[in-house]
């Protein structure tokens, strides 16, 4: 049996595709008897439970007269050293480049000839696909990269993006995100009931955080498009403000056919009550709310981007389209209310399939071998004095 491992964990702690998987696979490691560690500027908002051997170390940010903008990365680093000389930590796992990995790299550096983390750098979408195009930031950037003991990505799409943008020549692993599919707490009926949905009406789901590239406004779009409008209405779980977005819902006049909730931390009930998943980025590594819907038996209408492909099996679990094309999100939305049973043989394939490729256990193994391999590879650094 392999001895349990001291794994940090440093992630963001908002709704957001990074934060979500950080947590959730530091649970997984803590509910398979490792030690876990998080480390952040607050406690991530799915990290609820009272595990045994999970630990969370907050991250003390001061505002200084001196500084014109306040600092995370300084102190950051010195959270890292601080737990890493407390309880000796296997690996730091974190989550973004820039800052997470470039403070894990100056904790290393403090921690000189004492015993050092494996750092293993999971890169999400931001740091290439937006920090990666400044030139003030791609430096530090590709040096955090290259610097880690171990770097993985969560698509073939964004590992492909990386080497391209960086011109990295490490190696990079694969290690797609999950979802862990739980019993909803309330029967899709009773959800259905509370939005004002008759059995004939079609629900539209769309989850995010509804950044520009996301592009939430040509879902407003296709809404009016839809020959069957009259019986669609489109649910919002917005992990932000959706105020932006008023405009156009009463432009386009949607007031009666949006629901918006910001409970997007527990979407398991709305999933299940959804009947068609309906996402229009620009820009995708993986598509988290793309997997939760799959997970739940719905099949998705959403752009052919970055690594949304590697997650919606086109014609089969969904149906992918051409970007910035509000018609043709209405079109593949059509498509599926008119052909309920190809709607309903999408879902099921679509439940099937992601539980299959996306298994909570089977990603939780990969990282726990690809971990001790980076620990391997590191050069023995001695024990913590």
């Amino acid at each position: 049996m392999e001895i349990p491992l001291k794994i940090g964990i440093v992630c963001y702690p908002t709704i957001g595709g990074s934060g979500i998987v950080a947590t959730q696979l530091g649970l997984l490691f803590a509910k398979a008897g490792h030690e876990v560690h998080f480390i952040s500027y607050e406690r991530p908002v799915r990290l609820n439970s009272g595990l045994p051997g999970l630990h969370f170390h907050p991250v003390v940010v001061n505002e200084y007269s001196l500084f014109k903008y306040p600092d995370y990365t300084l102190p950051l680093s010195v959270r890292i050293l601080e737990v890493c000389e407390e309880f000796g930590l296997d690996v730091l796992h974190v989550h973004y480049a820039v800052p997470h990995a470039t403070a894990a790299l100056l904790a290393r550096l403090m921690l000189g000839g004492r015993r050092q983390p494996a750092i293993v750098t999971t890169l999400h979408g931001t740091d290439t696909n937006l920090l990666g195009q400044d030139p003030h930031y791609r430096p530090i950037i590709k040096h955090s990269i290259e610097d880690s003991n171990g770097v993985t990505t969560v698509s073939d799409s964004l590992r492909q993006q990386t080497i391209e943008t960086f011109r990295i020549r490490k190696p990079i692993e694969v290690i797609h995100n999950f979802f862990e599919r739980s019993e909803p707490a309330r029967s899709r009926q009773s959800v259905r009931q509370a939005l004002g949905l008759g059995d004939e009406d079609i629900l539209l789901l769309h989850m995010s955080n509804l950044r520009p590239v996301k592009r939430v406004g040509d879902i407003l779009k296709a809404v009016p498009l839809l020959r069957n409008r009259g019986r669609v209405k489109l649910l919002v779980l917005a992990g932000s403000d959706f105020t932006p977005f008023q405009a156009d819902v009463n432009s386009l006049g949607l007031g009666d056919k949006v629901i918006v909730r910001e409970e997007s931390n527990n979407p398991d009930a709305w999933c299940n009550a959804c009947d068609i998943g309906i996402y229009a980025s620009t820009q995708e590594s993986f598509g988290l709310g793309i997997l939760e819907t799959l997970m739940y038996g719905k099949p998705v209408v959403a752009t052919r981007v970055g690594g949304i492909p590697e997650v919606v099996r086109d014609g089969e679990t969904g149906i992918l389209v051409p970007q910035e094309q509000p018609e043709a999100l209405a079109e593949a939305v059509d498509r599926l209310i008119d052909n309920p049973e190809i709607r309903s043989a999408m879902g099921a394939a679509a439940r099937t399939d992601a539980s299959r490729r996306f298994d909570p256990a089977t990603v939780r193994d990969h990282y726990l071998r690809y971990y001790r391999s980076c620990m391997d590879d590191a050069p023995s650094q001695g024990t913590i004095k």
